[in-house]
């Protein structure tokens, strides 16, 4: 009888957590999906790319937003239970109130478990694959991007200018800009035409520019040449977006070994193709990995937190209070492991924070909870 019991409020209380994890994610990502738009209408990407990094980055924000569904599907839980006279029936057939306290901090670390994988392979990849997508994006909506009579620098190294454009498709007055990099001799090339089309062939993008003067300017060397057609290759250029892995995006394991050959003084022996182990980026790091595998270590808190609803019955007069007050305490728990993680990178005291604080916290609550149920029996 006491497995049934345990086992149905956990499925309920499972069910509840599914569906609030998801609702607040699906809410938080169309929300995110919205601003990712800057990559069609700013950066050039096509709606393909844009739906699928959107979609990889659906993990991050399930990951994100964990602790705070957590926090509400149990608290609602054990109230629904309360009110329901549920938690009565627990009483009476034997179930103490330790045991229950015991196994709600046993469910909450499969959730820790579950957030570990989640923040360390799970995320850090899908973002990294969204990151793919743009990375080889050869800005499909370029079309889009150009407006008559603005300058658009959308992709790196090329400034254009469109004059005007007729019904056939037909740019006129087209000023071109294209810099180039070469060491440390500054290098350029202005063009300009009185009429060109956007070719798109298989792969390939250019403009085909007609009646025009292209300037080649190298240092203090300027070279002018006239032309009566010549088609100006887009294939090489991408967008401004950033496409290399940000931090977040970056495996578990590549932000261990970066501390690592730090710690070991080997920087400038790292080597790898697309991370970067540099000195201004380890306090970062640091904060990365905190959150990935010590964070979640606030999930028994609010569990135990939550637990502490069964101090009081629905008949008590100030439940309703208690209720919220508990509820603030709990609300205030998970904002001070957010703003401690931010400050645990920076300096010793603050590391020493975000790793004891819990766990003296947790052993404050617990201890003095447990010797008072104890006394009851």
């Amino acid at each position: 009888m006491k497995k049934l019991l345990f086992r149905k409020f956990l499925k309920d209380t499972l069910k509840f957590f599914t569906i609030i994890l998801f609702t607040f994610g699906f809410i938080v990502w169309v929300i995110q999906a919205v601003n990712f738009l800057d990559f069609v209408t700013e950066d050039g990407h096509s709606l393909y790319v844009y739906f699928f990094y959107s979609i990889y980055n659906f993990p991050k924000i399930i990951h994100r937003i964990l602790p705070f569904a957590f926090f509400i599907s149990l608290f609602y839980q054990i109230s629904q239970y309360e009110l329901k006279n549920e938690l009565l029936i627990f009483w009476t057939n034997g179930i103490n109130k330790i045991t229950f306290i015991n196994v709600v901090i046993t469910y909450s670390i499969i959730i820790i478990l579950f957030q570990i994988f989640l923040g360390s392979f799970i995320s850090p990849a899908g973002q990294n694959e969204g990151r793919t997508y743009i990375r080889n994006s050869n800005i499909d909506f370029f079309p889009s991007l150009i407006k008559e009579g603005k300058f658009i620098d959308t992709v790196s190294n090329l400034t254009i200018f469109i004059g005007s454009q007729d019904e056939s498709g037909t740019y006129h007055n087209i000023f071109l800009k294209d810099d180039i990099e070469s060491g440390d001799i500054m290098k350029s090339q202005l063009i300009y035409a009185k009429r060109g089309k956007l070719i798109n062939k298989e792969k390939n993008r250019f403009f085909k520019l007609y009646s025009g003067k292209m300037i080649n300017m190298e240092g203090e060397k300027i070279t002018n040449i006239a032309f009566e057609t010549i088609d100006f290759n887009l294939a090489k250029y991408q967008s401004k977006t950033i496409t290399h892995p940000k931090i977040q995006e970056s495996k578990t394991k590549l932000l261990v070994k970066c501390l690592y050959y730090n710690y070991k003084n080997k920087l400038s022996e790292w080597k790898h193709k697309k991370f970067y182990c540099q000195l201004d980026s380890l306090k970062t790091i640091k904060q990365e990995l905190l959150k990935r595998t010590y964070k979640p270590i606030y999930f028994p808190i609010i569990s135990l937190l939550c637990c502490m609803l069964i101090l009081k019955s629905k008949e008590s007069r100030n439940y309703n209070f208690f209720k919220i007050y508990l509820f603030c305490i709990i609300f205030f728990t998970i904002v001070i492991s957010e703003i401690s993680l931010r400050f645990a990178s920076t300096n010793n005291f603050g590391l020493y924070f975000f790793i004891f604080f819990p766990i003296l916290f947790f052993l404050s609550v617990y201890i003095p909870l447990i010797t008072k149920f104890k006394n009851k029996i």
